[in-house]
């Protein structure tokens, strides 16, 4: 028999209540504490719903999810040898309430060659609930718990692993036990695999989804707009906005702060044109100097100026037949604004040093983060050009303002960032998604890009983003949770895990019988080096005084000097 006495030291650090929230985590995931009788009269509709095949696969697939989650917390535990790390999971079991697992044999090889467990499960909530819901079930029917213990060892180990329940309370027996090996092991792996794969109804439904959305063009739609992300009332507003304006001529100011997104939407806007397929050309007008701009915006004749050693055309010229994208468009110079409303009214430009008129077609998509009419009234902008700019103004709601699209928005940078640096991750844990969502979000949609980016680069492969890949400068952890103390009670979460790490690295000095007279040492060198030789500095970094510190390094100086003169 294996040793499973419950270490609940190394899993309680994993647990809070966010008690002003109303949210408990485990491992970061979002965990509910649904009553057994809840559950069981779920579990007795779902069977008489979809029968028993399918609910049986319904419910491994359930505690299979909940496993590789569990499974991904005890790959990252700290504890150095590999069963120990293992035998986390029946602590997480246990502490889930799903049952007590007592671990009869147990074979694992950490590069994954070996596996072979058998489990003996005492207390089944699924045992209680065919007895009261389903009592004419007479088969083995821990469904859920097989799941659970096939999803952890298989994330675990980094190899399909499916356990099989041999013998069950429900079926009779005088026990619930189940057994675990490589899915190539089991002579009917291949059955166990059909229990385990997405279940054909699902399947079913899917394909007639995507039937129905290829007859009403959506196939079409998701074509025209590649990059927008998003299901948000505010932001699906703006979008229609942009849509009805495609097809026509109309200038389209788009207003919003800086991050939202305004040259993807003008990009869209240019996709679902009849302009399509001719240029589209983005210009941020705050990046030339204003000596340049003319002759960036509108071309420059062979001569015009020192250094214009042959003539060019400008962005607007590139742009002819297509659209062309102003951004921060309030950074143009007066006689650049000029031109510009030239251009809009007459459709015509010449280039800086020529007097050739051109005509020209374009389209004219401008941003700003700036109110223009305070612009305008500062004389900053021209007010002729602002109104005709104006025509059609949009406005895309920031980030804060659509929170339901920031999972939407996760999901894409994942995956483009996980392409780009040749990464595989899995999704954002639930606490990690949360923390996302309740951010003010500053910097917008290109803000969370970054935060997405640097948190794929940190990232393990084939692991979830975890809250610490997630928090940065900006980003910081709720004060408020709580977690179970030592005493079993609650206390608040941040001190609950200065404590736990504290008590690590005290049980690590112990162990490698380092003398507290060296550590102490250790301290305030290290302190003095962050500090840079500053002595209040370092003081205050370690919670002393600095007339304190400062007698502590003299002394240890003092003494230094003694062993070298005896």
């Amino acid at each position: 028999m294996i040793d499973t006495t419950l270490r609940l030291e190394e899993v309680t650090p994993q647990l809070s209540f966010a008690i002003a929230e109303g949210k408990v985590w485990l491992n970061e995931q979002r965990i509910m504490l649904f009553s057994q009788t809840a559950l069981g009269k779920f579990r007795s509709e779902v069977y008489r719903t979809i029968g028993h095949d399918r609910a049986k696969a319904f419910f491994l697939r359930l505690g299979f999810q909940l496993g590789v989650l569990d499974g991904e917390l005890a790959r990252k535990s700290t504890d150095a040898d590999f069963t120990q790390r293992f035998l986390i999971g029946p602590e997480l079991h246990a502490l889930r309430g799903m049952a007590l697992p007592e671990l009869k044999d147990l074979v694992i090889a950490e590069d994954g060659s070996q596996f072979h467990c058998e489990v003996e499960w005492h207390n089944s909530y699924e045992v209680d609930i065919y007895k009261t819901e389903l009592p004419g079930f007479k088969e083995p029917g821990c469904w859920t718990l097989v799941g659970y213990a096939s999803g952890y060892s298989s994330n675990f180990l980094r190899r399909v692993i499916y356990f099989k329940e041999t013998e069950c309370l429900t079926a009779g027996h005088d026990r619930c036990f189940a057994i675990g090996k490589f899915v190539e092991d089991w002579e009917d792996g291949d059955e166990l695999r059909r229990y385990f794969d997405p279940a054909p109804l699902i399947t079913e439904l899917q394909e007639l989804r995507d039937e129905v959305e290829q007859l009403r063009g959506k196939s079409e739609e998701r074509d025209r707009f590649t990059d927008i992300v998003g299901e948000s009332k505010p932001f699906r507003a703006a979008l229609e906005m942009v849509t009805k304006a495609s097809d026509s001529n109309v200038s389209v100011l788009l207003l919003g702060e800086t991050g939202v997104g305004k040259e993807v939407m003008a990009r869209a806007l240019h996709r679902s044109s009849d302009r399509a397929k001719k240029p589209f050309v983005a210009v941020n007008c705050a990046a030339i100097p204003s000596e340049l701009i003319e002759a960036e915006l509108f071309g420059v004749a062979k001569g015009a100026y020192t250094g214009a050693v042959q003539s060019r055309e400008g962005k607007f010229e590139r742009a002819d037949g297509g659209t062309i994208f102003l951004d921060e468009v309030v950074e143009l110079s007066p006689r650049a604004q000029a031109t510009l409303l030239r251009v809009l009214q007459e459709r015509e430009l010449e280039r800086v040093g020529d007097n050739t008129v051109r005509h020209i077609d374009v389209r004219v998509v401008a941003a700003t983060n700036e109110d223009l009419s305070e612009a305008v009234k500062a004389g900053k902008f021209r007010s002729d050009l602002f109104y005709r700019l104006s025509a059609y103004p949009v406005r895309i709601p920031a980030l804060r303002e659509r929170s339901e699209d920031i999972p939407l928005f996760v999901e894409f940078f994942l995956e483009r960032y996980a392409e780009k640096h040749g990464k595989r991750v899995q999704t954002v844990s639930d606490r990690g998604m949360d923390m996302l969502r309740t951010y003010d979000w500053p910097g917008n949609i290109r803000e969370l890009e970054n935060v997405i980016e640097r948190a794929v680069i940190l990232a393990d492969p084939d692991s979830s983003i975890s809250m610490d890949l997630i928090l940065g400068p900006y980003l910081e952890e709720s004060s408020s949770d709580h977690a179970v103390g030592q005493g079993g009670g609650l206390v608040p979460a941040l001190e609950q895990r200065r404590v736990a790490t504290v008590n690590d690295l005290a049980d690590y000095l112990i162990e490698q019988g380092i003398p507290l007279e060296e550590m102490e040492e250790a301290l305030f060198d290290r302190a003095m080096e962050k500090a840079n030789g500053k002595v209040s500095e370092a003081a205050r970094s370690v919670g002393m005084t600095r007339p304190a510190f400062a007698y502590r390094i003299n002394k240890k100086a003092g003494k230094k000097n003694g062993d070298k003169a005896s």
